[in-house]
C-alpha cells in the first residue's frame, strides 16, 4: 500500500510539472512573438527611411551644387509659343560713360587703371593744355569785372540815393552788373566743363559715372587734340540683353513680356521685354528686343547667351524643358523634381523635340522645380540605389 501511494505521488507531480511546461511555453509564446513582429516593423521602417520612398534620390541642395546639378522653375509654354534666339549683354544708356579729351593737351598724370573701380566725379587722368590757362584767364578777369561793376553800383546806389546823381547812371550801373555776373558766370560753367584746376594749368579729366574702367587709350606724355576718346567706364550693374529675333516674331512680342535667359553654366535668369526696335537691322534682317534681366550675377558686357521670350497670350498648357532634364530609366521617360532634401523621379510623357527642348505632355505641372544641367547624375544614384535596395 505504501509503494502504491508514493507511485501516484510521482505521477500526480509529474503531471503537475507538465501543465507548468505548457503553461509557460503558452506564455512565453505569447510574450515574444509581438515583440519580434515590432523589431521587424521598426527594422523595415528604418529600411524605408534611409533609402526614401520609390524613386527618391536623397541629396541636399550644397551637394547638388559641388556635383554641378542645375535646377529650373517649370513655366507654362511650348515649343510654338516660345521664341529662341541668341543675345549679347550690352550696357543701359547710362550705365557706360566715354572720357573724352575736353582740349588739346598733353596728358602728364593717369590715375586709374583698366579694370580699375572709379567714383563718379573721381579724376582719372591729368592733362597740361594752353586752354586751360586761357579758360582760367577769362576766369579770372570775369570775377574781376564782377567785382568793379558790383562796386560802381554800391557807388551810384549811395549817390542817387543822396540825390547828387540822376536815376539814369543808377539804371546804368545796375545793367553793367548784371552783364558782369552772366559773363562770370558762363567763364566759371567753362572752366568747370573742361575741369580745370585751381592754378589753371592742368584739365582733368573725370569719370561720369560709378564702374570699372573697360578700355583705357590713354598714354602717359602723348598729345591729344580735343575730343579724343582715353577711357570707358561701365557699370556692371547696369546691363540689358539686346537679343536679335525674326520679323515675324518680333510683332509678337511686346513690352512687359516675360523671358528667361540661359547662362553657359546652365542656370537660368528671369527678365522682362522691355522694349522692341521698330525696325530691322539692315545686314542680319533681325529685330531687336531688349530684356532687363533680374539681377547682373552671372553677367557680364559682352556675354553672349541665348534667351526664351514668352510673348502674352500664347498657349501655357504644355510645358517645355532642356532635353538634359529629362532621363530614360527602366524604360520610361522621367524628371528629377525637387523636394525636401534631394529629388524625386517623376514619370512624363514627352512630345515633339527641337533646338535642345522637349515637351512635356503629362505628368509634370507648372511652378516645379527640376533638375536640367546634371539630370544624368541623379539618374546614377537612383539606379545604383535602386541595386543596394
Amino acid at each position: 500500500m505504501e509503494l502504491q501511494s508514493n507511485r501516484n505521488k510521482v505521477i500526480a507531480i509529474s503531471a503537475a510539472g507538465a501543465v507548468v511546461l505548457v503553461a509557460g511555453g503558452y506564455f512565453l509564446g505569447r510574450s515574444t512573438t509581438p515583440a519580434s513582429n515590432v523589431a521587424s516593423t521598426e527594422v523595415a521602417k528604418d529600411a524605408e527611411e534611409e533609402h526614401g520612398p520609390e524613386g527618391f534620390v536623397a541629396m541636399t541642395a550644397d551637394r547638388a551644387k559641388a556635383a554641378g546639378i542645375v535646377s529650373e522653375q517649370v513655366q507654362g509654354g511650348g515649343l510654338a509659343s516660345e521664341i529662341l534666339a541668341q543675345g549679347v549683354v550690352a550696357p543701359t544708356p547710362a550705365g557706360e560713360a566715354v572720357l573724352t579729351a575736353r582740349a588739346d593737351g598733353a596728358i602728364v598724370g593717369i590715375n586709374r587703371r583698366l579694370g580699375e573701380y572709379v567714383r563718379a566725379g573721381e579724376s582719372v587722368a591729368t592733362m597740361e593744355s594752353r586752354d586751360a590757362a586761357a579758360l582760367s584767364s577769362e576766369r579770372s578777369s570775369a570775377e574781376a569785372q564782377l567785382s568793379l561793376a558790383r562796386s560802381a553800383y554800391e557807388r551810384e546806389q549811395r549817390l542817387y540815393e543822396a540825390k547828387v546823381t540822376a536815376r539814369q547812371d543808377l539804371e546804368g550801373a545796375r545793367a553793367a552788373l548784371s552783364q558782369a555776373e552772366a559773363e562770370a558766370r558762363r567763364a566759371r560753367a567753362a572752366a568747370s566743363a573742361s575741369k580745370v584746376s585751381g592754378d589753371g594749368r592742368t584739365l582733368a579729366v573725370v569719370s561720369l559715372i560709378s564702374g570699372r574702367i573697360t578700355k583705357a587709350d590713354a598714354t602717359l606724355g602723348a598729345f591729344v587734340p580735343a575730343g579724343t576718346e582715353l577711357f570707358r567706364v561701365a557699370d556692371p550693374n547696369r546691363i540689358q540683353v539686346n537679343v536679335s529675333v525674326l520679323a515675324a516674331d518680333a510683332r509678337r512680342v511686346r513690352p512687359g513680356d516675360s523671358a528667361v535667359i540661359e547662362l553657359a553654366n546652365g542656370e537660368t535668369r528671369g527678365a522682362v521685354v522691355r522694349s522692341v526696335t521698330p525696325g530691322l537691322d539692315p545686314e542680319s534682317k533681325t529685330a531687336t528686343v531688349v530684356l532687363e534681366p533680374q539681377g547682373a550675377d552671372g553677367l557680364s558686357q559682352g556675354q553672349g547667351l541665348r534667351a526664351r521670350i514668352q510673348p502674352a497670350g500664347a498657349d501655357t498648357s504644355r510645358i517645355a524643358l532642356p532635353e538634359e532634364a529629362v532621363q530614360s530609366f527602366e524604360g520610361r521617360d522621367v524628371v528629377f523634381v525637387r523636394a525636401a532634401n534631394g529629388f524625386q523621379a517623376t514619370n512624363v510623357v514627352a512630345g515633339q523635340r527641337g533646338d535642345g527642348r522637349v515637351e512635356i505632355v503629362e505628368g509634370l505641372r507648372t511652378g516645379s522645380v527640376v533638375a536640367t544641367r546634371g539630370a544624368f547624375l541623379l539618374k546614377a544614384e537612383l539606379g545604383k540605389g535602386e541595386a543596394e535596395h
